[in-house]
C-alpha cells in the first residue's frame, strides 16, 4: 500500500553559484533565492494490488514524485506512508556499476533488497531468462545497449518478490516482444497482490494497466480518475498548448475533454440501430448509424466531420471523416446547423467501445472535439479474438497422424 499525503518539494534556485554559498552562510540577510514547486500538495492512495499510472508532460513532477515514494527524494512538505519491500526501476543507468558484469549487477541488486544469496541464486535462471540477453549476462553493463540494460534491470527488480513496483517509463526502451512479456508480468504481479505505481507516456499501455490514472501538470493533480478520463484530459490539455502556441495567450489552456477553437459546436451525437432509433447495443454485423448535429459559430470554409470508435482499452477500431468519404461541404456561413450521418456494417467484435466525434478545418485542426462522448456494446455469437469481426466463411478442416482430413 502507498499512501501520499500532501507531498510537496521545493528547490531552491540562484542566479548565480556565489548566491548559495552566501545564502547558506547569511540566510537572513540573502534573500536572492527563488523556490521552485516541482511537486506541490500532491495526495492519493494506492491500495494492495493496484495499479495507477501519473500521466502529464515532461516537467509536471512525475519523476520527482516517484522518486519521493521509493525513498530516493525527502519531501519539502507532507509525508508518504508505504507497506512492504519496494522495488524500483527509475532513471535508465540507475542502480548497476557499469563495471560490473550483469550477473554481478543482480546480485548486488538482491543484497541492496535485503535478500540473501542463496535466495538469489535460486531466483537467477528466472531473471536470466526473462532478460533474454543471453551471453552477455556476463559481459560488463557499460557494454549493454539501452535495451538491454534495462531488461536486465526490469527482470530484476519483478523477481526480487516486491511488495511495491515503482517504474518509470522503463519499457520505453523495451523492444516489441520484450513489451509483451513485461505487460504480461504486470498482469501476474497484480494478481499476486503486488502494487504498482508507474509513469508512462504511452497512453495505450496505461488504459491497459492501469485501474487508475493521475494527470499531474506542473506540479499538481489536475483529475484523479479512470485511465480513459485521465489520458482524455492530458490530450485534451496537450492539443490546447499547441493552439495556444500558434495563436498567442488567448487560447483556452482548461483541462477538458472537450477542445476546439469554437469556430463551430457539436450540438448532438447519436448512435442508432437499422431503424434509426437510438441504441447501445449491437450485434456483430447490425447495420449501424452515427448522426452529428454541428451549428457554426463562424464562416468556415471545407469543415471536416470526423468519427473515432475506440474499445474499452483505448486502441482505435474504426475511424472516418467526411473527407475520406468524399463529401466536401463547401462554404459554410456563421449561424448554419449542419447534420452528417456516417452509416455502415457494425463490424465490430464483441467488447464494449466508446465514440469519439469532432469537426475540424481541412488541416485537421479541431474546431470541437468530443473524447469518449458516449459508451457501446456490441455483442457476438461468435467468440472471436481482436477487434473486427469479419464475417466470412472459414473452412476448417484437422489432419490427424495422416489419416484424411476430418471436416
Amino acid at each position: 500500500m502507498i499512501s501520499v499525503q500532501n507531498v510537496s518539494k521545493a528547490y531552491r534556485l540562484y542566479g548565480r553559484q556565489s548566491e548559495r554559498l552566501l545564502h547558506a552562510i547569511a540566510p537572513e540577510r540573502h534573500r536572492r533565492v527563488t523556490d521552485f514547486w516541482a511537486v506541490r500538495g500532491v495526495s492519493f492512495q494506492v491500495n494492495r494490488g493496484e495499479v495507477v499510472a501519473l500521466i502529464g508532460p515532461n516537467g509536471s513532477g512525475k519523476s520527482t514524485l516517484l522518486q519521493i515514494v521509493a525513498g530516493i527524494l525527502q519531501p519539502t512538505s507532507g509525508r508518504v506512508l508505504t507497506e512492504g519491500r519496494i522495488a524500483s526501476l527509475l532513471e535508465l543507468g540507475a542502480g548497476f556499476n557499469p563495471e560490473f558484469t550483469g550477473r554481478e549487477n543482480v546480485y548486488l541488486n538482491g543484497e541492496i533488497m535485503g535478500i540473501r544469496r542463496a535466495e538469489m541464486t535460486r531466483l537467477f535462471a528466472r531473471i536470466e531468462e526473462f532478460a533474454g540477453i543471453g551471453q552477455f549476462m556476463d559481459r560488463p553493463v557499460r557494454e549493454y545497449s539501452s535495451g538491454m540494460y534495462v531488461r536486465l534491470a526490469f527482470a530484476a527488480a519483478i523477481h526480487v518478490q516486491p511488495d511495491i513496483l515503482i517504474v518509470d517509463e522503463a519499457l520505453a526502451v523495451g523492444d516489441a516482444a520484450f513489451s509483451v512479456r513485461c505487460v504480461r508480468k504486470f498482469e501476474e504481479l497484480t494478481g499476486q497482490g503486488v502494487t504498482v505505481l508507474l509513469v508512462s507516456h504511452d497512453l495505450g499501455l496505461v488504459k491497459r494497466l492501469a485501474h487508475r490514472a493521475i494527470f499531474l501538470l506542473n506540479g499538481e493533480v489536475q483529475i484523479s480518475g479512470t485511465p480513459s478520463e485521465a489520458a482524455n484530459q492530458y490530450i485534451a490539455f496537450a492539443l490546447r498548448r499547441d493552439t495556444a502556441a500558434e495563436n498567442g495567450p488567448a487560447a483556452d489552456l482548461s483541462n477538458s475533454v472537450r477542445h476546439g477553437d469554437g469556430a463551430s459546436r457539436i450540438t448532438g451525437i447519436d448512435v442508432m440501430d437499422a431503424n434509426l432509433r437510438s441504441c447501445r447495443s449491437f450485434v456483430s454485423g447490425d447495420p449501424m448509424h452515427i448522426r452529428v448535429g454541428v451549428r457554426f459559430r463562424t464562416n468556415v470554409v471545407n469543415p471536416v466531420f470526423g468519427i473515432l470508435i475506440r474499445n474499452r482499452l483505448g486502441v482505435d477500431a474504426f475511424g472516418t471523416n467526411t473527407r475520406v468519404e468524399g463529401r466536401e461541404l463547401g462554404a459554410v456561413a456563421a449561424g448554419d446547423q449542419v447534420e452528417v450521418e456516417f452509416s455502415f456494417p457494425c463490424m465490430l467484435a464483441q467488447h464494449e467501445y466508446t465514440l469519439t466525434v469532432a469537426s475540424q478545418y481541412p488541416d485537421g485542426t479541431a474546431q470541437d472535439w468530443i473524447d469518449d462522448a458516449l459508451t457501446f456494446r456490441v455483442s457476438s455469437a461468435r467468440a472471436t479474438a481482436g477487434i473486427l469481426s469479419v464475417h466470412t466463411d472459414v473452412h476448417c478442416s484437422v489432419h490427424r497422424n495422416g489419416e484424411a482430413p476430418a471436416e
